[in-house]
C-alpha cells in the first residue's frame, strides 16, 4: 500500500502525476487527506475528494510514504505531528519515502536529510540539513526518493514504479504515455 499524503495548499501536478504513473503499473494507491475533511484543495483551487482520513489508517501496512509539494501544502504537511511520526516510523522500519518540490523539506526537519543526495525546488535546499543537494529533475539515495518540483512529477512516478515493479514495466509505461517522445 502506497500513501499519498493530502494538505491544503498542495501541487496538484506533483501529486496526481506520480499517483496517476503509480496506479497504471498496478500499486495500490491511497490518498489521505491531513485536514477535517475529504476534499482537499490544492494550490491552483483544484479540490481532490481523498480516499481516506489521516486518522483512519495505522500505516502499518506501508510499503511507502508519498508527500507531495506545493506552497503551502509542504509546510502543512510539515507541521502535522500525527504525520511527522507515521515518517519517522517508517523511515525506522527501513521502508521507502518520496517527496517532490518544496515537501522534501519534511525529511530534512526530520533529521532523514543527513548524508543523502537529494533534490527539490530550488530555493527549500536550505531545509535539506545535512544532504548533498544535486538539483537533478529525480534523486534517489537508498530508499529516498526526490523530486525537484512541477516538471519532476511523472520522472519522480516512473523512478517509483521501476522501484515496486522494476525498468521494464516502467519502460512500459513511459512508452504508453509518449513520455519517450518529449
Amino acid at each position: 500500500m502506497i500513501y499519498a499524503f493530502l494538505a491544503t495548499g498542495f501541487e496538484e501536478v506533483e501529486a496526481l502525476g506520480p499517483i496517476d504513473v503509480m496506479r497504471r503499473a498496478g500499486l495500490t494507491v491511497k490518498t489521505v487527506s491531513i485536514t477535517d475533511e475529504l476534499t482537499v484543495v490544492g494550490a491552483h483551487g483544484v479540490g481532490i475528494v481523498a480516499d481516506t482520513m489521516f486518522a483512519d489508517n495505522d500505516y502499518t501496512d506501508a510499503d511507502l510514504l508519498f508527500l507531495p509539494g506545493g506552497m503551502p501544502g509542504a509546510a502543512n504537511l510539515d507541521a502535522h505531528e500525527g504525520l511527522r511520526r507515521v515518517i519517522l516510523a517508517h523511515h525506522e522500519a527501513g521502508k521507502p519515502l518520496a517527496a517532490i518540490c518544496a515537501a522534501p523539506m519534511v525529511f530534512g526537519h526530520l533529521g532523514l536529510s543527513q548524508g543523502k543526495k537529494m533534490t527539490c525546488y530550488p530555493g527549500f535546499e536550505q531545509h535539506l540539513t545535512g544532504a548533498t543537494y544535486t538539483a537533478a529533475l529525480v534523486q534517489r539515495d537508498g530508499l529516498l526518493f526526490t523530486g525537484k518540483g512541477p516538471a519532476a512529477a511523472l520522472a519522480l512516478g516512473y523512478a517509483l514504479v521501476e522501484h515496486f515493479c522494476g525498468t521494464d514495466t516502467a519502460d512500459q509505461l513511459r512508452q504508453g504515455m509518449m513520455y519517450n517522445d518529449l
